[in-house]
C-alpha cells in the first residue's frame, strides 16, 4: 500500500472514532420539532403501591428522570432536581423520578432524602420503557423532557446539569 492509501484509511479511522467520542461524551439527543412525538402513557407504583399514569401530570412539563440508588450520577443529580421542582412548581414543571431499583433500596435512601416529586418504581421494567423513550445505550441517569401538549422534546443520556435543566425550562415556559 501507498504512503497516501494508509494516510487516507488513518485518518478515515480517526474521523470515524472521533465522532463516536463526541456522540458519548454529548449524549444530547435533539429531537426534530417538526416531528411530533407524543409520550406514551405507562403506569408505575410508586412505594406505597399505588399506581400512577405518567399522564396524570399531562399539561404540564414533565421532566422524568430515569435513576437507581446504586448509581453515583443518579444521585448527584437529585439535589438539582428537588431545589428545581420547588423553585419552577408555580409555573407548571413537574419532575418525575423513576427508580429502576428495588423498593427496598428505593425505601432506603428516601430515608435520607426528601425528595419533593413523585417517585415511582420500574425495578428491571425500567430499563425497557427507558429504552422505549429513546435510551439506546441503557445509561443511568436518562432524562425526557415532555411539553405541555405531551410530545417529547428532549432526551438526555448521562448526568444533566441543573444549568442545562434551568435553560431548557426556561425555553418551554416563555
Amino acid at each position: 500500500m501507498t504512503k497516501n492509501v494508509l494516510l487516507t484509511i488513518f485518518v478515515a479511522t480517526l474521523a470515524a472514532g472521533l465522532g463516536g467520542y463526541i456522540k458519548f461524551m454529548n449524549p444530547d439527543v435533539q429531537i426534530n420539532h417538526d416531528k411530533k412525538e407524543n409520550l406514551n402513557d405507562f403506569v408505575l407504583m410508586d412505594l406505597l403501591s399505588n399506581p400512577h399514569s405518567v399522564n396524570e401530570w399531562q399539561g404540564k412539563i414533565r421532566i422524568i428522570n430515569f435513576w437507581a440508588t446504586w448509581c453515583p450520577p443518579c444521585l448527584e443529580e437529585i439535589p438539582s432536581f428537588i431545589e428545581l421542582q420547588e423553585q419552577y412548581a408555580e409555573k407548571n414543571i413537574q419532575f418525575i423520578g423513576v427508580a429502576i431499583d428495588n423498593k427496598e433500596s428505593v425505601t432506603q435512601y428516601l430515608t435520607s432524602k426528601a425528595i419533593n416529586y413523585p417517585v415511582l418504581l420500574a425495578e428491571n421494567e425500567g430499563l425497557n420503557l427507558a429504552k422505549e423513550l429513546g435510551n439506546t445505550m441503557n445509561v443511568v441517569p436518562y432524562t425526557v423532557i415532555v411539553n405541555q401538549q405531551g410530545y417529547v422534546i428532549k432526551r438526555h443520556q448521562g448526568q444533566i446539569s441543573k444549568e442545562k435543566l434551568r435553560e431548557i425550562i426556561a425555553s418551554l415556559i416563555q
